[in-house]
């Protein structure tokens, strides 16, 4: 599961990315900058990884991950191949959810393609190219199913109505995301298109130093913008975000962070919503070899869960040894959990909770 960056040229993708994945993409102060995505591998900050690590002591300790891929910057017209436009709305397609940068600051030595600071304007910019992108995708399924419901295919015609309300919808300048349909008729007919505006999306505004901690004036117009979107709106102050990165130790980085009036890293927030965002949770495996988080889609069982440490793990699922992980803490300790009776015993039908710490029996 991937989350792409995207956003229009000089708004500060690459630096965020950076800041993500402690990759070095390249950043400058010009339009087609990054050509070819850039892939990082981003750890999920979990504050419960940590306090597994201090109860158990094990040998290593290894973090959920989420993959970020750095799209290069759209511009008017991409839809019809301008710019590199082609080849960044291929690569949005390949996602899974958007961060979608947006410029929340002034400033005159970094250029604006258009020549003046207006995040709702470049909102509007990228909705329509993506907007524009499906309606290609709308019109030539369309095609198809008209020819099929002329001859009174009844589930043809459903969704033939379905994908009219969708054309009308994005010819009226709304996101797939935005229109109303109903559940059943999403999952049968739209999820199957992948609209890149059916994507979830979260806002990120990228905010000067002064507006780290409260926002400014341009994050609230944005918020009010995306209200009927049910999308997520996150700032943080990219250019500020960039020096901690390159501070040295944590102690230095926590320093800065308290200068600035912050308890962490406003990446930070934006990891943990991305991975929030491509609706996925954590469940831990803990022992004196390994405390690890393992990533998990919203609502699986427990064999897909242990599928993810190994497929033989999922094929010879026998039962699940489950630990509330509040309850790991308030215990200490695995043994003592079991001697309170507070281990569950869990078959096939279960589906894991976030944070659950788990042990699998499997015969393979």
């Amino acid at each position: 599961m991937k989350a792409g960056i995207v956003g229009l040229p000089n708004v500060g993708k690459s630096t965020l990315f950076n800041c993500l994945s402690n990759a070095k993409a390249q950043s400058a102060n010009f339009p087609f900058c990054t050509i070819e995505p850039n892939i990082g591998v981003v750890n999920v900050p979990d504050s419960r990884l940590e306090k597994l690590e201090e109860l158990v002591n094990p040998e290593r300790v290894l973090p959920a991950t989420v993959e970020i891929v750095d799209i290069a910057g759209l511009v008017k017209g991409a839809s019809k191949g301008e710019g590199l436009g082609n080849q960044f709305l291929g690569n949005i397609r390949e996602t899974d959810a958007i961060l979608h940068v947006l410029r929340c600051f002034d400033n005159d030595n970094i250029v604006h393609l258009d020549g003046s600071v207006d995040p709702i304007r470049d909102k509007e910019t990228i909705d329509m190219e993506l907007q524009l992108k499906d309606l290609e995708t709308v019109d030539k399924k369309l095609e198809k199913v008209k020819r099929a419901a002329r001859t009174g295919n009844k589930d043809a015609q459903k969704e033939e109505a379905v994908l009219l309300a969708i054309k009308n919808g994005l010819e009226a300048g709304s996101s797939v995301r935005a229109i109303e349909i109903d559940e059943e008729s999403r999952i049968e007919f739209v999820k199957p298109l992948q609209f890149i505006t059916d994507k979830p999306v979260m806002y990120v505004c990228n905010v000067d130093e002064d507006a780290a901690v409260d926002g400014n004036s341009y994050v609230e117009k944005v918020k009010e913008a995306v209200a009927a979107e049910n999308a997520e709106v996150i700032f943080l102050a990219v250019g500020t975000e960039a020096d901690i990165t390159e501070l040295e130790t944590y102690e230095e980085r926590q320093m800065f962070l308290e200068d600035l009036g912050l308890e962490e890293p406003g990446s930070a927030k934006l990891i943990r919503g991305a991975y929030k965002l491509l609706d996925l949770e954590t469940y831990f495996t803990a022992g004196v070899k390994e405390v690890r988080a393992w990533t998990i889609p919203v609502g699986a069982t427990a064999p897909q869960a242990a599928g993810v440490i190994h497929t033989d793990f999922e094929k010879g699922f026998i039962r699940a040894e489950v630990i509330a992980y509040d309850d790991y803490v308030a215990f200490g300790s695995e043994s003592k959990v079991k001697e309170a009776g507070k281990m569950r015993v869990e078959g096939k039908e279960y589906i894991v909770k976030d944070g659950d710490v788990m042990h699998f029996r499997f015969n393979v």
